[in-house]
């Protein structure tokens, strides 16, 4: 591993809970990542957020929401199974992805006056975290991925 990507390692997690295995292979504690904590924070506030709408959203606006929410620290712990940096890094492409969906679908909440507004808004600034670090993270685990 290089010095550069063992200081930016350890800027996201604490040595004692990374064990190197072999080099690219990591036993990783999925629960300990402050960006799987977010995502979990936010996946929480998006059912709390949907618990008030309307019976009729049941199944549209509120399934969406509370998919793409899950999704996020879901694919973060899913992501840490793999061996490798490659297939980690595709998983948390995945959780920015469904970041960015359910921006969107809070957005439409929020105009259509489903939910409690403070809560919308509170999660819209933990997704917006949330985004910088799955982005940063992205570029710890594949460096040269997002160069253009």
């Amino acid at each position: 591993m290089l010095a550069r990507e063992q200081q930016q390692f350890m800027v996201l997690f604490s040595l004692k809970r990374l064990t190197l295995d072999l080099p690219c292979r990591y036993m990783r504690n999925f629960k300990e990542l402050k960006i799987w904590q977010k995502g979990f924070q936010i996946a929480v506030n998006s059912y709390k957020i949907t618990a008030s709408f309307p019976a009729q959203e049941k199944y549209g606006l509120a399934t969406q929401i509370n998919k793409a929410a899950v999704s996020i620290p879901s694919n973060i712990a899913e992501g840490s199974s793999r061996s490798s940096t490659k297939d980690y890094n595709r998983f948390i492409e995945i959780s920015l992805g469904s970041a960015f969906e359910l921006v969107t679908q809070l957005l439409i909440a929020k105009e259509v006056k489903y939910g409690d507004e403070l809560l919308i808004e509170t999660t819209l600034k933990l997704l917006n975290e949330e985004e910088k670090m799955l982005m940063a993270f992205s570029n710890t685990l594949l460096p040269n991925s997002h160069a253009g």
